[in-house]
Order: structure tokens, then C-alpha cells, then sequence
């Protein structure tokens, strides 16, 4: 038997392809360490869990001067996964990024900090994805990074169902280092980081401190040949391609108030639309020039890990962090779709003068971009802090922790240029002072008038205390049974509150959500791992919790580890896991979206008759609402893996993956066009004079509801291959995840179901990989990595030809040679690979598979003292 001499609380976790090996018997004093993946303290590193590990080299030698940098070309972070993308002035999580594993969504991938939950964004993506913001932990505090690739709900609760990413602090430094990086793009992306490391390590008490700015220069999509205009169709010359140009153009589109259908580009008069603008009957504007891709972002960050021995048994710990995060945001100028009217007697009326126009002394309404006050520019400021104290203590062979941990996250989004108030603008055309057809004759002090500021604050807040205490509950003949229980209990809040403006409907053009919630959480759990043989042991786990909101759930895991020889492993897990509903999805009030829609009974009705042709993808107002009757996603998944070392130098790991989920909680406004858009209630529409018109949407109401299922499975391999030579040391590691199965389902006619998405769909690859190379010899290291993303089909298209696989270089070179000092040169995307052409995107290329940076060079310099 084992016998315990010492406890030591740490935490630690394994690679995919680290050795495995039997339980040591020998009566030598242990310590128990904690792994990602449990709450038991082990005697060894390993457990059944799948776990894929990147340390401070890892992420240092990818390139990234961001978290998401690094975890983005992981072959297991999938759709759902978003850098810091401006979108332009439509994001509602402008400067926010995280990751969907597997591509299940970023709300189903559950982010952990030491081991503890971190509160949302106060700002959703997409109105209703609530997700951690990996932005707020700089690079230079991370000690490794843990991805857990099955589903966790049975020890970390909600949100696990892909897995977990659990980012360790660093807590063990003793001395100083600090570090300076610059890099830049061919055009734009300019990027600064410079950062400070200072950690003691004295006889009863450790402490490490952060210190850690970051700078990044915009990048818009002019920036980039393939997405500097929003009409594919003229610059591929492919006539298969779209011209996603807006129809609210400059000067605008003249129509009838009476019947929109009747319209003509604004070519009266002194100002006109170009014709290069002129599309049929509608005056266009080319908005992808002004949009952000990359959007201009200062951070400031600090972290403080620290611990304090009371007595041999007893110490406290405490952990602190904060941010300022400041990111400018640009957007062309506000589009307005039929909201603006101009009376028949109007004094500006284009047609006054001219009594034989159809449209003399006729009520207009108008399509029209609001250049005359600018593009659009937002500022958002965000404030992150965390803080948790806690003790934690061994009582004999008994290791205990209890802690409280509090989280505040608050942003403010301000619109300070492009943004005019509508009920100002019909104001300003009523009484003559803004003519929206003559923009040059109106004045300065009629601009300033129309033009306004937006406000919008958002603010997320986590409290929580939780006791854990886990230790060998009895001896058995191959081993202690180890038990682990806890509790738990949280409570949460998140409001988005944007100004009165917005609630009034006075601003339109942009996006954003308001929502109010908050929700109490309490938790009990328990794990046993049981040494079944020598060789095997079987781990079981299972939480409970109880939500405010919703109700309870139960979920159970089993998992196992089976070494039949030393150098061959088994492992394998069944489990449930769940995902409540975001308190965004739960409590958001109205608010405006602008999907890119085909109206298909309208197009069954009158074809392509109308100028806003039904038959094609057109932009309309969604009106979303929360829905306070959701229910959990539920889950089932299982794991069943080899790990296998075929030599000291050479082992390799394979994972078979499997999940079942239920319930899926989102909306489908397509499928709610097109089966509810005869419906007053469900789609405002305008009339129109075409015989048999049902006439022009409007807006449509929709909400989110648990909506379809999932189902997906696939392969994870890892291989790791190292030799020496005369000429250096090298290290080749591999690293594939291949999708065998991806279906998702939602409800279908007659009461039946239909295939929405599957492997090999749009943004859906089927293959992602990365190969890497190390290489040392003397005072000089590099590395070389091959990232690759499969090919997939088009978007809503099976007859155009399948965006192609991205294959990218990244590299770097070190120089040792200079005392405590570490010089790098690299660059990633080295030979400035285009993302391949996407035809029903306007910018050209998946902005949520590829990235647009293009190739980004970057010096480094470390110094330790």
C-alpha cells in the first residue's frame, strides 16, 4: 500500500502521448496532485481523462501575442470560434474572443481559470452566445493551458459539454523576467507587447506578480485585396459570384411610400449615385472598405498569485486580476431601409418641379446610406477583475480547500461617430432644414443635429463559494479508493443595457442587445476513483445542481484506465452533461438583427419580379426576443482512446469521440420565413401593386427555443517523434482531428425532422492538422509548423465548386546566446497565404474558419534577472 507521508496541493495534467505506467507500491513518501479532469488528488499524472496540453513554450513558439492566437489553430477548436474580428459596427462582442471545441459553439465549451469558472462577457456574440472572453488572460501570466476533449458537466457542471479549458497561472517563479515582442502585418495589425514576471519564493509564502501591456493597430478589410470590396462578382470576374454591395446606397434609392416595389436610383438633380453604383433600380454603396476586420485594441493588464503558510497543515491562498481593455471599432454609414419618408409637398420633393413625373406630389420613402455624417466608429472600454482568497489544508491523508471567488466584468460601447437619430433625421426632412436627396446643400449645424451618440453598458458578475475535500477513504487489495466531495454555490447577474435611443427604435444601421438576468446555483458532487487491478482503475463521478431558473439536472460520468502493459494504456469514458440556457437567452428584450435571407414564398408567388429580388439572399430586420421557457441542452458522450509508446522516443495516441446532444437551444429564422411568412403576426409585410404580391417583409418576430438535436463523432491522433543528430536535437510532433460524423437536425414538415448542417457543410472541414518541428543546437533553437484546414462545401450551395483546404507555415529562430537574455525572429502565415474565396460571404472568406491577418512577422526579446 501506499502510504501517505505528505500532501502537496498543486495542480498538474498530462500530454495526449506522455508514458503511461502502472501504479508505483512502493512505501516511498508521494505527493497527491491534483489533475484537470477531476477533483481527486492522484499519486501519479495520469488519469482516464483525454487531456491536450500546451505550455509557455507551446505558446510562446506559435507565434500568438494572444491567447486565442495560440488556441485558434488547435485541430480541435472548430466553427464557433472567434478571434478578436471587429465585424464592423453589427458585432454585438466587439474585441471579444473564445473557442468552440469540436465546434459545438463557444457557449458549450466551458473556460476555467486554476480550476474555477470565470463570469461571460456582459456582452453576448451574436445577441445570445454567452461566452468567457479569453482576451482578459495575457499571455505572458499563463503557465499552461489544459484542453479536456470530452464532456465534463459530471465535475465542472453547465457549459462542458465539448470539454474544458482550464488555464493555469503561473505561481512558481522565483526572480524576474521581462519581456518584449513587436510585430506587424504587410499592411496593418501593427502589434506591441511588453510584459514584466516577478516572483519570490521565500520559506512561508510565494508570490508572483504581472504586469502586462498589449497594442494592436487596426485592420479593415480594404486592407486586404480579397475583401476590399463587398462585389465578388467584379473583382473575381466569376459570374457565379455575388455582388453583396448594399441596396442603401449614396445619395440613396427614390421610392413610393405606397408601394416601395417602385423605385429608381437617385439620379436627379446635382448630387447623384455613381453609376458604377447603379444596379437595376437601386442605387448601391460598397461598404467592405471602411469595415474593421482586426479592430484597434489597448490592453493593460495585472495578475497577482500568491500563498501563505499558516502551519504545516494549513495555508491560504489568494488570486487577483484585472484589465482595462480599450478597442475602436469602424463600420461604413448607417443604412436606413424604407424607415425615412418625404411627404408629397415636401419643399425638397425631387419631383416638384416636374408635374408628369409618376412620382410628383406622390409620399416617398427611401433607401439610403447616412455618408453625409460619416462612417461609423465605436468605442468600447471594458474593466475585468477577479479576486479569490481561500485556505486549503491536509487533516492526516485528507487534503481540503475552501474558497471565495468574486468576478466583475463591465463594458461601455460607445458610438461617437456615423450614428444619426432617426425620429431627428424625419424631423430635419419634415421641415425642410435636411435634404437626404441633395446631401451638398445641407448645413454643418443640420448635420451635427441629426447625428448623435450612442450609449450601451454591460455588466457581468459572478459570486461564489466552494469547499472541496478529497482523500483515500479505505485500502483495498490493489490500492486506496480515493474519494473526492464538494459544493458549491454561485450566483450570477448580467445586464446590457443599451440607451434610450435604442429602446425607442431611434437608431438604425447598427445592432445592439439589451437583456437583463441573473440566477442562483448551488452544487454537490462526488467522484471515487476505484483500483479495480494493479493495472486498471475506474473512476466514477456525478453532480447535481439546482438552478433558480430552470429546475435541477443529475449528471453522471464513468470513466476508466487500463494499463495492460507499460507501455501500452486504455482509457475511455461515458458521461451526461448539460448547458442551462444563457441569461441572455433567457432574458433579452427586444432586439434588431440583420439577417441575409431568402423570402421563398414570395418567390414562389411573383419569382423575380420584384427589384429586392425574393429568389436571393437579402438582408431583413429580425426581431429577436428571450424566452424564458427554455430548458438545458442535454448531452451523452463517450470517449474510448490507446496510448501507445512504441519507444522511449516515439508514442502516439488515438481518441474516438462521441456526442449526442438534445435540445439544442437557438433560432432559425429561415425555416420560420419559411413556414410562417404568410403570418401577420410572425412577418410584417408592406403591400405591393405585382398582382399576387404578398408584399415586401418588413420585420420578423423570433426567439430562440430548444430547437434540434446533434449528433457528432470523429478521431483525435497525436504522435510524437524524437532524435539527436550530430547536426542538433529535433522534435516532430503531429496532431489531427478528423470528423467522422456531424449532424445536426431540426424539425421538418408534416412533424418530421431534416438535416441542417452535416461534415463537410459550410465551415464545417472534416480534416484539421498541425505538424511541428523543433530543432536546438548550441544557442540556436527553431521550430516549424504546418497548419492545415480541410476543404468544405459553399455556403447554402451544393453545385458551386468546395472552398479549398488552408495549409499555413509558421516559424521562428532563438539565440541563446546571450546571458539570461532570449532573442526570437519569426513570423506566422510565412509566406502570406490568402484565405481561399468563400462566394456567398461579402468579404470574400469564412472570417470564422480562416483568418484575413495575412502574413504577420514578429521580434521578440526576453531577459531574466
Amino acid at each position: 500500500m501506499i502510504k501517505l507521508k505528505k500532501l502537496v496541493v498543486a495542480t498538474s495534467i498530462f500530454s495526449v502521448a506522455t508514458p503511461i505506467f502502472a501504479a508505483d507500491t512502493e512505501t516511498e513518501a508521494v505527493e497527491r496532485i491534483e489533475v484537470t479532469g477531476s477533483h481527486i488528488k492522484r499519486t501519479d499524472m495520469e488519469g482516464p481523462t483525454p487531456i491536450t496540453t500546451l505550455t509557455a513554450k507551446d505558446l510562446e513558439d506559435s507565434g500568438a501575442t494572444d491567447l486565442i492566437g495560440a488556441l485558434a489553430k488547435l485541430p480541435i477548436a472548430g466553427t464557433g470560434t472567434f478571434s478578436t474580428q471587429g465585424n464592423s459596427s453589427d458585432d454585438t462582442s466587439n474585441g471579444g474572443s473564445s473557442v468552440s471545441l469540436r465546434g459545438l459553439g463557444a457557449d458549450s465549451t466551458l473556460i476555467l481559470v486554476n480550476g474555477r469558472r470565470v463570469s461571460v462577457s456582459p456582452f453576448a456574440k451574436g445577441i445570445d452566445t454567452a461566452f468567457v472572453d479569453l482576451n482578459n488572460i495575457p499571455i505572458a501570466a499563463i503557465k499552461r493551458v489544459d484542453i479536456q476533449k470530452d464532456g465534463a458537466s459530471a465535475i465542472y457542471g453547465s457549459d462542458a459539454i465539448a470539454g474544458v479549458i482550464n488555464v493555469i497561472l503561473k505561481d512558481d517563479l522565483d526572480g524576474a523576467e521581462i519581456n518584449a515582442k513587436y510585430g506587424e502585418t504587410p499592411k496593418g495589425g501593427e502589434e506591441q507587447n511588453l510584459s514584466l514576471v516577478w516572483g519570490n519564493q521565500a520559506e512561508n509564502s510565494r508570490h508572483t506578480f504581472v504586469l502586462d501591456y498589449f497594442n494592436r493597430e487596426e485592420v479593415l478589410y480594404g486592407d486586404r485585396s480579397y475583401s476590399a470590396t463587398a462585389n465578388q462578382k467584379a473583382r473575381t470576374g466569376d459570374p457565379k459570384a455575388t455582388d453583396f454591395r448594399s441596396s442603401s446606397g449614396f445619395p440613396g434609392t427614390i421610392a413610393l411610400k405606397s408601394d416601395p416595389s417602385n423605385r429608381m436610383p437617385d439620379t436627379f438633380g446635382k448630387d447623384k449615385c455613381p453609376a458604377d453604383q447603379i444596379v437595376g433600380n437601386l442605387c448601391r454603396y460598397d461598404y467592405a472598405p471602411h469595415m474593421s476586420m482586426i479592430p484597434k485594441t489597448e490592453r493593460f493588464s495585472f495578475n497577482y498569485m500568491g500563498k501563505y503558510d499558516i502551519n504545516d497543515n494549513v495555508r491560504g491562498f489568494a488570486e487577483l486580476n484585472g484589465q482595462n481593455s480599450r478597442t475602436v471599432v469602424k463600420g461604413a454609414g448607417s443604412p436606413s431601409f424604407n424607415e425615412l419618408t418625404m411627404a408629397g409637398d415636401n419643399p425638397n420633393h425631387p419631383f416638384a418641379d416636374q408635374p408628369n413625373h409618376e412620382f410628383h406630389g406622390k409620399d416617398l420613402t427611401m433607401r439610403r446610406r447616412m455618408v453625409d455624417i460619416g462612417n461609423r466608429l465605436k468605442r468600447v472600454d471594458s474593466n475585468y477583475y477577479r479576486a479569490i482568497i481561500g485556505l486549503e489544508g491536509e487533516i492526516n491523508e485528507w487534503s481540503w480547500e475552501v474558497a471565495y471567488n468574486f468576478i466583475k466584468s463591465q463594458s461601455v460601447e460607445r458610438g461617437v461617430d456615423g450614428f444619426p437619430n432617426k425620429r431627428r433625421v424625419q424631423e430635419a426632412i419634415d421641415n425642410g432644414s435636411f435634404d437626404p436627396f441633395e446631401p451638398s446643400s445641407n448645413s454643418q449645424q443640420t448635420l451635427d443635429y441629426i447625428e448623435t451618440t450612442t450609449n450601451r453598458v454591460g455588466k457581468s458578475t459572478m459570486k461564489s463559494v466552494d469547499a472541496t475535500i478529497s482523500g483515500p477513504l479505505l485500502e483495498m487489495a490493489h490500492g486506496d479508493l480515493m474519494l473526492a466531495v464538494g459544493a458549491e454555490y454561485r450566483k450570477e447577474s448580467i445586464s446590457d443595457n443599451p440607451d434610450d435611443q435604442y429602446i425607442r427604435g431611434e437608431i438604425f444601421g447598427t445592432e445592439a442587445t439589451q437583456a437583463q438576468g441573473s440566477r442562483d446555483n448551488t452544487a454537490i458532487y462526488a467522484e471515487v476513483a476505484i483500483p479495480v487491478l494493479d493495472t486498471l482503475e475506474v473512476q466514477i463521478a456525478v453532480r447535481h445542481e439546482d438552478y433558480s431558473d430552470f429546475g435541477a439536472t443529475t449528471d453522471p460520468k464513468v470513466s476508466f484506465l487500463w494499463n495492460p502493459m507499460d507501455n501500452l494504456s486504455l482509457r475511455g469514458s461515458y458521461g451526461t452533461a448539460f448547458r442551462a440556457p444563457s441569461l441572455h437567452q433567457l432574458g433579452l428584450g427586444r432586439t434588431d438583427e440583420s439577417p441575409t435571407l431568402i423570402d421563398k414564398l414570395r418567390c414562389d408567388a411573383i419569382g423575380e419580379q420584384s427589384s429586392v429580388n425574393p429568389c436571393k439572399g437579402f438582408e431583413y430586420t429580425a426581431v429577436f426576443q428571450g424566452n424564458p421557457d427554455l430548458g438545458p441542452e442535454e448531452s451523452k458522450n463517450y470517449n474510448l482512446g490507446v496510448i501507445y509508446n512504441l519507444t522511449d522516443k516515439l508514442d502516439f495516441s488515438l481518441d474516438y469521440y462521441n456526442y449526442a446532444i438534445e435540445n439544442i437551444i437557438d433560432s432559425d429564422t429561415q425555416y420560420l420565413l419559411n413556414t410562417q411568412g404568410l403570418d401577420p403576426k410572425v412577418v410584417k409585410r408592406i403591400p405591393t401593386s405585382i398582382p399576387n404580391d404578398p408584399g415586401e417583409i418588413v420585420s420578423i418576430n423570433d426567439s430562440f427555443q430548444n430547437i434540434g438535436d446533434l449528433d457528432t463523432s470523429g478521431l483525435d491522433f497525436a504522435a510524437n517523434y524524437g532524435f539527436e543528430t550530430g547536426l542538433g536535437d529535433f522534435k516532430v510532433s503531429y496532431t489531427m482531428n478528423y470528423v467522422l460524423e456531424y449532424e445536426e437536425r431540426r424539425p421538418g414538415s408534416n412533424g418530421g425532422s431534416r438535416v441542417n448542417k452535416e461534415a463537410g457543410d459550410f465551415e464545417l472541414p472534416k480534416v484539421r492538422s498541425r505538424l511541428n518541428t523543433d530543432w536546438s543546437h548550441n544557442d540556436l533553437k527553431a521550430n516549424l509548423a504546418i497548419n492545415y484546414i480541410g476543404s468544405f462545401k459553399q455556403k447554402n450551395s451544393d453545385e458551386l465548386p468546395d472552398v479549398k483546404a488552408m495549409i499555413t507555415v509558421d516559424t521562428a529562430v532563438s539565440y541563446f546566446g546571450i546571458d539570461n537574455t532570449v532573442l526570437t525572429l519569426g513570423a506566422t502565415n510565412l509566406f502570406n497565404k490568402k484565405p481561399p474565396f468563400v462566394y456567398n460571404e461579402f468579404m470574400g472568406f469564412s472570417t470564422n474558419t480562416h483568418s484575413g491577418q495575412g502574413r504577420f512577422w514578429y521580434l521578440n526579446a526576453s531577459y531574466k534577472f
